[in-house]
């Protein structure tokens, strides 16, 4: 059945029914009636699940998963324009994620505004900007295109087992009319694992970004050339932030001419 193949795809990517509900403009419940197979997919939810799922729309319809990848040592995979987005560029360092993330909350998750909507576009400014700049990684995580902003697909994963290991305390919170998700770090961050270069970064863009609410930073986000350029559910490309028009950009292009 679709309902039990769109579940399935979605714990292969570690995402939860709020995060693909968030993707596909929808609420949680409704989502979880697909998943339940009580609710028909409209075209376009297919279609950005088709893509989310990295499968073509005709595999996608009959519940038909992507061939396993095998590279031999005689033999270079060839990846796709559309794969090599999916899984970002540059690579992922799930270490510095997690050390960033302490950082950042030993710095500002104190503050009334920094919910977990908040921490997402902290981490999507540090990375983006950091790239633009230097065309190098920071953190170097996957963020996908949703209704609100974008969205880090590996935080949810890290998160929960950092407070599986009491790294991280989790709590709900009041923030006027909203109920906020709030994390508190339960330990030193590692900062010998950063340079000095990538410490005064993320502490130009907490400087810049860390007084702004959930919708301050919705708003925000959604001018970025990079996230304006990605179709919903989809990675947004990192090498788009060359792209950015004045407002956005970070980088001294006038002193590389």
């Amino acid at each position: 059945m679709l309902s039990n193949f769109i579940k399935q795809q979605r714990k292969k990517l570690n995402l939860t029914q709020e995060q693909i509900s968030e993707i596909l403009n929808i609420s949680r419940p409704t989502y979880n009636q697909i998943e339940q197979g009580q609710r028909d997919l409209t075209l376009s939810e297919a279609d950005k699940l088709a893509s989310l799922f990295n499968i073509s729309f005709e595999d996608f319809k009959n519940c038909k998963d992507k061939k396993p990848e095998i590279n031999t040592p005689n033999k270079k995979h060839k990846q796709s324009k559309k794969s090599e987005i999916r899984i970002s560029v540059p690579q992922k360092n799930l270490i510095k994620f997690k050390e960033a993330l302490l950082y950042i909350l030993s710095k500002v998750g104190a503050k009334p505004n920094i919910g977990e909507a908040v921490i997402y576009k902290i981490l999507y400014f540090i990375d983006f900007d950091y790239f633009e700049k230097f065309e190098e990684q920071i953190i170097g995580a996957t963020y996908i295109k949703n209704h609100f902003g974008p969205t880090p697909i590996e935080f949810k994963k890290i998160a929960d087992k950092m407070i599986e290991e009491k790294e991280l305390l989790k709590l709900s919170e009041k923030y006027f009319k909203f109920t906020q998700k709030k994390y508190l770090p339960l330990r030193n961050p590692d900062l010998s694992l950063f340079s000095a270069r990538e410490m005064n970064h993320i502490n130009d863009v907490l400087s810049r970004l860390s007084d702004k609410n959930a919708k301050e930073m919705e708003i925000y986000s959604h001018e970025d050339i990079p996230w304006k350029t990605t179709e919903d559910g989809k990675a947004i490309p990192y090498e788009s932030v060359f792209y950015r028009d004045e407002h956005y950009s970070v980088r001294n292009y006038e002193d590389e001419l």
